[in-house]
């Protein structure tokens, strides 16, 4: 039986204590870089942003957020036809994507038979791996003469007394913008819902059923309640695919730089005008002027995430205690 000397295991000690230093500083060394990459990635675009809109907001200054116009012959832009567009698209999304994915995800983490679930949920994934191209493709050559031919006729026929639905229009639209984007957000919203309703302890629900409850209000007093903060969370991260997606709904949404309170009519949003005008602009001051579209959608991106991070703490607050 050989014995390793004193000398040996405390030279072994030393040269692991070394190299476990070393690899934590090499750790902290990466972390760090990777973190300031991203910190100084966001603040170069948003000063090349700034720099690019700095001569629209000489020339309008703040006017240019609430301006209706559009007109590249007088050079005269505005921005609250866009900004109207975008508010109306994404929040038709949302309030159409919302309650069909979180329905989506109870369903695939606590009714379908594991056959099913893997199978539905892999094709509800694959949504989200659709390029927009080819969603604002099937948009219209696909949904968009139904909805012309059938759901915006029968809505304007039985709804038409609401100021949304008054008008008799043709896609492309507003309408269909609204329907293309809840098509997009669906699988984001549903599959984060679903791996937060997976991650609910199962004692909890068993228990609740234990107790008497029925199924509906297991989910509801169990499932949805321990929830809340993830599900505020997945809903506004859909806003924000909504707001800044350009490509479909350039596509199908007609371009028409209007505010009109019906969604049966052509519109535009922030960013598909700036998609559909980029590369044909011909004057500086346009140039400038979409530069300064997309500075506003970098305020509203910034805001919507910070808005999420203050529902989650406050959800979490409420939860914890404070604690």
């Amino acid at each position: 039986m050989s014995i390793i000397p004193a000398t040996a295991t405390q030279e072994l000690r030393g040269g692991r204590r070394m190299r476990d230093r070393l690899g934590d500083r090499l750790l902290l060394i990466l972390t760090l870089g990777a973190g300031l990459a991203g910190v100084a990635v966001l603040v170069l675009i948003a000063y090349r942003v700034v720099r690019g809109a700095h001569v629209a907001f000489s020339a309008f200054g703040l006017s240019f957020v609430w301006g209706t116009a559009w007109d590249t012959n007088k050079n005269v832009f505005g921005a609250a036809p866009g900004l109207f567009g975008t508010a109306v698209t994404s929040l038709m999304a949302l309030v159409i994507a919302a309650p069909l994915a979180i329905a989506i995800a109870l369903f695939l983490s606590e009714l379908a038979p594991r056959g099913i679930r893997l199978v539905v949920g892999s094709l509800v994934e694959m949504l989200a791996a659709i390029p927009s191209v080819v969603l604002g493709l099937w948009g219209i050559l696909v949904l968009g003469p139904f909805v012309a031919n059938h759901l915006e006729p029968w809505l304007h026929r039985w709804l038409g007394f609401i100021p949304l639905f008054d008008e008799q229009g043709a896609a492309p639209g507003v309408f269909l913008a609204g329907l293309v984007l809840a098509i997009m957000v669906v699988p984001i919203v549903a599959s984060v819902c679903r791996e937060l309703f997976l991650s609910v302890p199962d004692e909890l629900e068993e228990g609740a059923l234990a107790l008497g409850a029925t199924r509906w209000e297991m989910v509801r007093g169990v499932v949805l309640a321990s929830s809340r903060p993830g599900i505020a969370a997945a809903v506004i991260l859909g806003l924000g695919r909504a707001i800044g997606e350009a490509i479909a709904v350039t596509q199908v949404i007609g371009a028409g730089w209007v505010i009109k309170s019906s969604l049966f009519v052509p519109g535009d949003t922030l960013a598909s005008r700036i998609a559909g005008q980029y590369q044909g602009a011909i004057t500086k001051l346009q140039i400038s002027s979409l530069f300064y579209l997309a500075a506003i959608l970098l305020v509203i991106g910034l805001v919507t995430n910070l808005l999420a991070q203050v529902i989650v703490r406050r959800f979490h607050v409420e939860r914890t205690g404070g604690s």
